[in-house]
C-alpha cells in the first residue's frame, strides 16, 4: 500500500487528468509508478520524458539489453515492483528462457553472450557498490566487448535511472499489482 496520498484516475482532474489520459493513450495502461507521483503532476511528465529517452531512443544498446539492465538493477536492489515489470518487458524482447533465467540468476551462464555478461556484471557492480567506480575503471570490460563511449554512457544512464526508480518504488511502498503488469504497448 502506498505510503503517501495518491490521486487515482477517477479522482484526477485538470492537468493531472490530461497527463493520465496521455499515458493511457500512449502506453495502454497507467502504472502505479506514475500515479505515486500524482501530487506533482509535472514530475510524471519529466519522468516519462527521461524514460522514453533512455529506453526507446536510438542507441547502440538494443531494447532487450536495456530491459536486461533494468532487471539486473531491480534484482540487486530488491525492488520486486520494477523487477516484475521489466521482466515482462524483457520476455517481450528475449524469448529464450535460459537467457531470461541467466539474467536473473547467473551472469556466467552459457546462454549469455560476452557482451550481455559484461553488461550484467557492470549493472550489478554499479548498483551494489557505486563508490568503487570512483577509483577503478569498470568501463574497460565494456570496451573489451566492443561498446563505444556513447554506448557506455547509455549503459550508465539506464542503470542510474533504474536505481532512481527503484528507490521511488521501494521508499513509497509500491507493490506489484498483477493487473498492472501485463498489457503495455512495447
Amino acid at each position: 500500500m502506498p505510503r503517501i496520498q495518491v490521486i487515482n484516475y477517477e479522482a484526477s482532474s485538470g492537468r493531472l487528468r490530461e497527463i493520465y489520459d496521455e499515458l493511457l493513450a500512449k502506453r495502454g495502461k497507467l502504472a502505479d509508478i506514475h500515479q505515486i507521483q500524482s501530487l506533482r503532476p509535472e514530475s510524471i511528465v519529466k519522468h516519462m520524458e527521461l524514460y522514453m529517452e533512455l529506453m526507446f531512443s536510438r542507441s547502440e544498446l538494443s531494447r532487450a539489453e536495456r530491459e536486461m539492465l533494468a532487471v539486473v538493477v531491480s534484482i540487486a536492489n530488491g525492488c520486486e515492483y520494477c523487477k516484475t515489470h521489466h521482466e515482462m518487458a524483457l520476455k517481450h524482447y528475449v524469448k529464450d528462457e535460459l537467457k531470461q533465467k541467466a539474467i536473473r540468476n547467473n551472469f556466467d551462464a552459457p546462454a549469455l553472450s560476452m557482451r550481455e555478461k559484461a553488461l550484467c556484471y557492470f549493472a550489478h557492480q554499479l548498483t551494489i557498490s557505486p563508490e568503487s567506480h570512483e577509483n577503478e575503471d569498470y568501463t574497460i570490460n565494456l570496451r573489451d566487448v566492443g561498446l563505444s563511449d556513447a554506448a557506455i554512457l547509455d549503459v550508465v544512464l539506464v542503470i542510474s535511472y533504474f536505481n532512481f526508480v527503484n528507490r521511488i518504488a521501494l521508499s513509497l511502498g509500491l507493490q506489484i499489482n498483477e493487473q498492472e503488469v501485463s498489457g503495455y504497448k512495447y
